[in-house]
């Protein structure tokens, strides 16, 4: 499946995406608001390919390989995943992105999330879309306000601060 917007388009990631996906989660600055430790082994990167590959046969959607129309350069992903609440198992999509640093301040991440906002409640019927961010992110709020993601709740995980950001259809 191959999508695309004005200056981007995305299609599924896949096993020989493993070294831009891995040059991208090897870089300090890129993890420095998520929960996870920089990838230090390919195989790592290979591994959450295959995570997500599974999503896609499961659950016909997941985090896509970005790219620009112009250069066919890979920025990162971006993109959509369904998740399972932990309380209640209710399902909800989470949009989401991850770009390389030379990519970042161009508008790439806000047009990517309006994008598959879009695409979530005109493909795949959502009422709602998700988003989370670290409270220390400010660019990343920043984004999810610009595409009209609202904050919700502020919660705690893993002992990092979030903001649970929601847009209704």
């Amino acid at each position: 499946m191959k999508l695309e917007s004005q200056r981007l388009y995305y299609r599924e990631l896949l096993p020989s995406d493993d070294e831009a996906m891995f040059a991208l989660e090897s870089i300090p600055e890129v993890h420095k608001h998520l929960y996870d430790d920089i990838a230090t082994d390919i195989q790592e990167t290979r591994d959450v390919i295959a995570y997500i590959r599974s999503q896609y046969a499961e659950e016909g959607i997941g985090r896509m390989a970005t790219f620009l129309k112009e250069t066919d350069e890979f920025i990162g992903w971006t993109g959509l995943k369904l998740e399972s609440s932990g309380d209640s198992n209710k399902k909800f999509y989470d949009v989401g992105y991850q770009l390389l640093p030379k990519f970042w301040g161009q508008g790439y991440a806000t047009e990517a999330t309006l994008f598959f906002i879009d695409y979530a409640f005109n493909v795949l019927q959502a009422e709602e879309v998700n988003a989370y961010a670290h409270t220390t992110n400010k660019a990343s709020i920043r984004v999810l306000e610009k595409c009209g993601l609202h904050p919700v709740q502020h919660f705690l995980s893993d002992g990092h601060e979030m903001v649970w950001f929601a847009i209704k259809k």
